[in-house]
């Protein structure tokens, strides 16, 4: 049985809860909360000496860390991971998308706000992160009016990353009201098979 160790406050975190429920796949969920320096421990470091959330034990001294090498870990051989290698290369494509351009601003704009309370000092932050956000959410909504998920029309660990933190983009200031094809893109993430909400 895997051993996950995350937070469910964090859009990371829930990718592999998500991926891990609708793959079917036994797993125990070890609560670690990066906020309160759980993932500083000596024992944590041990294991992943980044000290960063989610990681999963695979076995017994064996860890991946980095949610979206969690995901391809995880996906492969199954139908969230496409075997055409094309498809395989757009999968990867955006993870390396949601991990460059999505996440840094997105991602980090939610925990100013939702976790640090938008101290003043962070509002130059807020500001720099904001229009790199939105190009990424522009990226999503063009490709999303002609496509129904983000790799060959099926549902894939593509769309599990990027459904993690936009599903959330509001709690960091973001206007989803103006994406109508990603709107729609987030009820169909809703409606697939063994979904989990990000409850926490």
């Amino acid at each position: 049985m895997f051993k996950v160790y995350g937070h469910l406050s964090s859009g990371n975190c829930y990718k592999i809860y998500l991926a891990l429920h609708q793959l079917q796949l036994p797993f125990q969920w070890i609560s670690t909360d990066a906020v309160k320096n759980e993932t500083r421990s000596e024992a944590f470091l041990a294991m992943n000496p980044n000290g960063k959330i989610p990681l999963l034990e695979i076995a017994a001294g064996q860890y991946l860390p980095e949610s979206n090498a969690i995901l391809h870990y995880l996906a492969e051989d199954s139908a969230l991971l496409p075997a055409d290698r094309y498809q395989h290369a757009q999968v990867l494509q955006w993870l390396f998308f949601e991990q460059y351009s999505h996440e840094p601003y997105i991602a980090t704009s939610r925990y100013v706000k939702l976790f640090l309370n938008n101290p003043p000092e962070r509002e130059s932050d807020m500001a720099r992160w904001s229009a790199p956000g939105y190009r990424a959410l522009d990226v999503m909504e063009a490709h999303l009016h002609n496509h129904a998920f983000f790799v060959g029309d099926q549902y894939t660990i593509a769309d599990i990353a990027l459904f993690a933190y936009t599903h959330v983009a509001h709690e960091g200031g973001f206007d989803l009201a103006r994406y109508p094809a990603l709107n729609q893109w987030l009820h169909r993430v809703r409606q697939q098979n063994a979904f989990v909400a990000m409850n926490w």
